[in-house]
């Protein structure tokens, strides 16, 4: 596991409006979890999530410099993604909110092998990962993150997040036969394959959540 400091050009000007710029562009919402060598739990809520590789199967996140989870990552080497379903909007503002006690708010496990806790009720699929290299870039590190194994949850469709609000996936979820093969962790096939989801709040009422925050 590296780290590089990236340089930054084109100082010169004023600074671009990237918040503008990327609230025109939805994207899926995922929670990054992990567990420090202590035992402690760390975790937060990430959209800056992108495939990177298929063979090797890698993915980058990117994570907010000094944050307990990115250290907590750097310090254990790994990481799980947790795909949040349609009806887990409440369980993406609590972990971006900074609350200190989320992990007792919310239903989750660390089966063997789990590279962080999984949040079983607010995902619809489950990504383990072992870190392969990181990259400081401005008030962010990239996180590369080799994909280990990927447990399918139940079908649901997604929580996106895009013009400053949360929002599902318009269509319905896939059929079975549509679902990843990838192989799946043995803890897939004992987990139901839908379970009561948590209760959805209006999108009116809603705060407008930080893109990354576990302060």
């Amino acid at each position: 596991m590296t780290t590089e400091p990236a340089g930054l050009t084109g100082d010169d000007g004023p600074p671009a409006d990237l918040r503008t710029l990327m609230a025109a562009f939805p994207t899926g919402v995922s929670i990054i979890t992990t567990s420090a060598r202590d035992g402690a739990h760390w975790g937060m809520t990430c959209t800056s999530l992108c495939s990177v590789s298929l063979d090797p199967p890698v993915l980058l996140v990117c994570l907010r410099c000094g944050s307990p989870t990115l250290e907590a990552v750097s310090d254990s080497g790994q990481f799980a993604v947790n795909l949040l379903h349609a009806q887990a909007r409440p369980t993406a503002e609590l972990f971006a909110s900074g609350a200190p006690d989320r992990f007792e708010r919310v239903v989750w496990r660390a089966p063997a092998g789990a590279a962080g806790p999984h949040l079983t009720y607010a995902s619809h699929t489950i990504a383990d990962c072992s870190v392969l290299s990181t990259q400081v870039v401005g008030d962010h590190t990239v996180v590369l993150g080799k994909v280990d194994v990927v447990t399918p949850i139940r079908l649901q469709r997604p929580l996106l997040y895009g013009l400053r609000a949360y929002a599902s996936w318009p269509e319905p979820a896939p059929v079975p036969s549509q679902m990843p093969s990838r192989t799946a962790s043995p803890v897939a096939s004992s987990v139901p394959s839908r379970i009561s989801p948590e209760r959805p709040a209006k999108l009116s009422s809603a705060p407008t959540p930080r893109k990354h925050s576990d302060r």
